[in-house]
């Protein structure tokens, strides 16, 4: 099914149910208006780029085919985005025909964060229980490498809706039978909503553990994160997961990434942190924004995590309309596609340190800005503990190492 060229959206934002508005495909030009009664009771779901008033508005052609930012983080990416292809691929439907309204309702409500779309398009078969840890990964590397899939649709409904290059999954994992499941829409007691992460054949093997490892240094750098874990398959390889954190206790929080929120392309990105601390302040109205973008940013720097592109960073809105920078992901040994830093921390991309990080800090008038990076930077001197803990292979431990140490402080 394909060809929708009105799709309502909703949110499901805590205990509340709201009737957003609706978007309309005219003229290969996508068009979109709140509702009367939303903006009246509801919350501003996007406040920087998407006007709250009752005009039918409609966003640039660019960056996000004509949608604007707010929907198009319920779109998959990378790996979510593949699968859906291959999938209706496989179900004779001519990719090139799809548009972004289409894409919408196969994510229907099952994207990150509160908003739903309908009509949703539901595929035909169920994943739950989930396949065997290892058979996922396996399947999914086929598939990467252009091959078919028998379990294709399972696969989509699993992860098609994810964003980010590295193939995941959800689920529903519980810690006292260490049971996974999925596919159902009220989760039983004692589950809690994970998303878990598969290697890419390109990917080093120990990738999980590096993840892993980089998620101990960034608590001992006083940085939030959702909880962590590895997972175990049969022949003993481990996958990153970490729980999400824009689902409580089986309630939803709106998500909103910084790319989505100041319409930055993250593939050609041109943010800096500096534009990330002004929106944090923004939202949470308060000068504390600032200290959590900014100790980021020292961790992003000092540990050499240089795919640190706008899609990396999000906002989270409760029931009451509050904002908050979102607990911290996808932390880990990386270089972008250049080898640069994705966002540049005071216009510095190549080789970032401590002078460009205490003009970003100057900046904003941050005083603690010295003793953050010295914790930070403390938090990183335990690499070496940490990977030997995790059973990281010497040589890795020293590729880390290096690439750490030529960083400028």
């Amino acid at each position: 099914m394909t060809g929708i060229n009105k799709l309502f959206v909703s949110l499901l934002l805590g205990e509340n149910s709201f009737e957003v508005g609706e978007m309309v495909l005219s003229e290969q030009k996508i068009y979109f208006r709140y509702n009367a009664d939303f903006l009246k009771a509801g919350p501003n779901l996007s406040p920087i780029k998407l006007p709250f008033s009752s005009d039918i508005i409609s966003a640039d052609k660019q960056p996000f085919d004509g949608l604007f930012g707010v929907f198009n983080d319920s779109l998959p990416d990378g790996w979510g985005r593949l699968l859906l292809d291959r999938t209706l691929s496989a179900k004779g439907i001519y990719i090139a025909k799809i548009t972004p309204l289409d894409r919408l309702a196969y994510v229907g409500a099952r994207g990150i964060g509160a908003l739903v779309y309908r009509p949703e398009i539901k595929l035909e078969k169920t994943a739950d229980p989930i396949p065997e840890l290892d058979i996922i990964a396996a399947e999914m590397n086929h598939i990467l490498q252009g091959a078919d899939s028998e379990i294709i649709e399972e696969l989509f409904i699993l992860g098609g809706s994810s964003g980010g290059a590295r193939p995941k999954i959800f689920a529903a994992y519980n810690p006292l039978t260490n049971d996974l499941i999925h596919g159902l829409d009220n989760i039983p007691e004692g589950y809690n909503e994970w998303i878990i992460k598969f290697p890419s054949s390109s990917d080093n093997r120990e990738i999980a553990n590096i993840e892993f490892a980089y998620h101990k240094m960034a608590l001992l750098a006083g940085i939030e994160m959702s909880e962590c874990r590895l997972f175990k398959g049969k022949s003993g390889q481990v996958y990153f997961g970490t729980k999400r954190f824009d689902r409580v206790a089986g309630k939803r929080l709106h998500t909103h990434t910084a790319s989505g929120l100041m319409h930055d392309n993250f593939r050609m990105s041109t943010m800096d942190y500096g534009h990330l601390m002004d929106c944090a302040f923004r939202l949470e109205k308060h000068v504390k924004a600032y200290e959590k973008v900014f100790r980021l940013a020292a961790f992003n720097v000092y540990s050499h995590n240089r795919d640190d592109h706008s899609k990396n960073f999000s906002f989270l809105m409760n029931e009451q309309g509050e904002w908050q920078f979102a607990p911290a992901y996808d932390l880990t040994f990386s270089y972008s596609g250049y080898g640069f830093h994705s966002t540049t921390i005071a216009g510095e991309s190549k080789n970032p340190g401590r002078k460009e990080l205490m003009k970003l800090a100057t900046h904003f008038g941050l005083k603690n800005a010295g003793p953050i990076i010295e914790e930070v930077q403390e938090a990183i001197s335990q690499w070496r503990a940490i990977a030997s803990e995790q059973d990281i292979i010497g040589e890795t431990r020293n590729t880390v190492q290096t690439a750490m140490d030529k960083i400028r402080d």
